[in-house]
């Protein structure tokens, strides 16, 4: 083999890789969750507006295009296979393995990746929230975490209420980061609260313990349902330690109709950023139709994790083949 890069792996990281992933498993075993195996390769992709998946034909898996439909992806989440898994009737779940998406790249990022995901039948959002919060202080050996809204964050760092804020408000406040940035961000209300959330407030979040945020605007609810007791949030909850996003939960959207809107809105912004569109997922929705049952849901970078646990500054240092090296 004739590559400059070429390095073996790190032997002292393979052993920490498979403590952390043995504390993992323990945690969700003793808990009664089952865990399973997600197809790494399907014929659909959850539509996210940001998320580029890796597109395969059916010609390249040397298959009639009348036995598959085309064309495949590489999985961004296991959360559609999963998700299906529940809808057949199975009980809490998780799965740890590996995910794709294209084009990331960067001190947080592989374009390869290993993603923890679980579901928890019967959970709400508080329910949610504990068991997220046990698992990162369990692994990470923290005696304890926090959890504050999204709305209370703002208020706190910038000085308003997100939710109602005129948009006039956000761009002048995006200017003070980015001006070009802001102007073309300034139809784009999520955009811009994106911007000053990474700016302003992430940085500081969970510097002495893991942080919880809580019921996000509406707007960026993905798949989450609207809380019950503020219909202008969202039942969402991300998890961050020393500034690092490490998980995003939902209490997960039950309603068909409502995801069939939300993929279409997605797809319009992937059109006004150049992104190609994606078919709207059926299996989910079916599902969805069949009657999954209420459950919360979890994502967190496992790779991510071990960054935290490890102390390391950037993603490579804890990916045993990071893409340049694979």
């Amino acid at each position: 083999m004739n590559r400059v890069n070429y390095q073996q792996p790190d032997l002292s990281l393979l052993r920490q890789r498979a403590r952390l992933l043995h504390d993992v498993r323990a945690y969700f075993d003793d808990r009664g969750f089952y865990e399973v195996q997600p197809p790494c390769l399907a014929s659909d992709c959850i539509v996210d507006p940001y998320i580029d998946p890796i597109t395969i034909d059916t010609t390249q898996l040397l298959m009639p295009s009348r036995d598959l439909s085309s064309p495949f992806y590489l999985q961004t989440s296991p959360e559609l296979s999963m998700k299906r898994m529940l809808a057949a009737g199975a009980p809490s779940i998780y799965s740890v393995g590996p995910v794709f998406r294209a084009g990331e790249r960067g001190d947080m990022h592989n374009i390869e990746f290993t993603m923890l995901e679980w579901y928890d039948v019967g959970a709400d959002i508080e329910s949610g929230i504990q068991t997220l919060g046990g698992l990162v202080c369990e692994t990470l050996k923290q005696p304890h975490f926090e959890c504050i809204t999204y709305r209370d964050l703002f208020e706190t760092f910038l000085g308003f209420d997100p939710i109602s804020v005129p948009s006039s408000t956000l761009v002048t406040e995006a200017s003070r980061i980015d001006g070009l940035l802001a102007e073309r961000m300034s139809e784009d209300r999520d955009s811009l609260l994106d911007l000053l959330f990474s700016s302003v407030i992430q940085p500081s979040l969970g510097l002495e313990a893991p942080v919880i945020i809580k019921n996000y605007p509406l707007s960026q609810a993905a798949l989450a349902r609207s809380c019950q007791d503020d219909p202008e949030c969202a039942a969402r909850f991300e998890l961050f330690f020393e500034g690092v996003e490490l998980a995003n939960g939902y209490d997960e959207l039950l309603d068909a109709d409502v995801l069939l809107e939300r993929s279409r809105i997605a797809n319009q912004r992937r059109a006004m950023s150049g992104r190609p569109l994606i078919e709207i997922d059926s299996s989910l929705v079916s599902a969805l139709r069949q009657g999954m049952p209420a459950s919360t849901g979890v994502a967190m970078g496992f790779d991510r994790l071990l960054m935290v646990a490890t102390k390391s500054v950037n993603i490579h240092q804890v990916i045993p083949f990071p893409i340049e090296r694979a």
